[in-house]
């Protein structure tokens, strides 16, 4: 096995421990970014939703509350104008949501599905979670979903939410008396669930990792061919030159030339030292024969 292999090969095994190294490091930076970004979305969205939510039981309810008696108003809760708003915004991103669902709702329409249900338990199985992110598989791609408890930490609320007979009157003739009633202080009732495709951000994360791989084999092979070409010239072609000339003086051709030194490496200085072994076994044969 010649040098030149023996280099190469100790040089492919770097390279392949290298890319390996290098591979695993960029894909988790790059993919942890990627999810970073989508967690962003997610708390920029959560951020609107409860800037609406707080509009809307300052603003807005105070307004309609006169109404009561005769209509009940939706338009007055919070998380219903939350989520009509999202609602207008998934015309334009339908893989984008913004829900609130509670266990047992007012509102039908606001009943989690199976997913959603998993994720209100864990919230109550510890109540000290403030959030939980997940990531689900959907024809679009994987989706991440952000979720943050639903508490009820204002007495006021439970006004609605006791009993039926505490209940207002118009809000009972549009949803009934079956649902949205018994609901405990401080206790976990539901979440708010945002959603957020993750298919366009891991594709740019997979483009990314493919880009930095690509260049990082072409660094490789640029740094191999130069390293090849130094070993051409600085190692084997000298050696080669002594291995030469040391091959015509065994077979007795004192008279071959002297190998050509350049530089002032270990090379040379072994070709330095060649030269003169070469010129004191001529000498001393030429002294043999007089």
């Amino acid at each position: 096995m010649g040098l030149r292999l023996k280099f190469n090969l100790v040089l492919l095994v770097g390279l392949l421990v290298g890319m390996g190294l290098a591979g695993f490091l960029s894909y988790r930076l790059i993919f942890e970014a990627a999810r970073a970004h989508v967690l962003s979305e997610a708390s920029l969205m959560a951020a609107q939703a409860d800037a609406i939510s707080g509009y809307t039981a300052e603003e807005i309810a105070p307004l309609l509350a006169s109404q009561f008696a005769r209509r009940f108003l939706p338009q007055s809760v919070p998380a219903w104008a939350a989520q009509t708003n999202f609602r207008a915004i998934q015309k334009q991103l339908p893989d984008y949501s913004f829900r609130t669902v509670v266990l047992n709702p007012t509102n039908p329409a606001d009943m989690p599905v199976d997913w959603q249900r998993d994720i209100i338990t864990a919230l109550q199985t510890n109540a000290a979670t403030t959030q939980v992110v997940t990531e689900r598989a959907s024809p679009a791609g994987p989706i991440l979903s952000m979720s943050r408890p639903i508490i009820i930490s204002d007495p006021a609320c439970l006004g609605c939410h006791s009993t039926p007979d505490a209940a207002p009157a118009s809000m009972i003739d549009l949803y009934g008396s079956k649902n949205g009633f018994n609901w405990k202080l401080n206790e976990v009732l539901g979440a708010r669930i945002v959603s957020v495709p993750m298919a366009v951000p891991l594709a740019h994360a997979r483009e990314t990792f493919t880009g930095v791989l690509t260049w990082l084999v072409a660094v490789f092979v640029v740094i191999m061919i130069l390293l090849n070409l130094m070993l051409q010239f600085v190692i084997i072609g000298p050696v080669r030159r002594i291995a030469a000339s040391a091959n015509e003086v065994s077979l007795g051709n004192m008279d071959a030339p002297e190998c050509v030194v350049r530089g002032r490496d270990e090379i040379s200085s072994l070709g330095e030292s060649f030269n003169r072994m070469r010129r004191s076994l001529a000498n001393a044969l030429r002294m043999l024969g007089e």
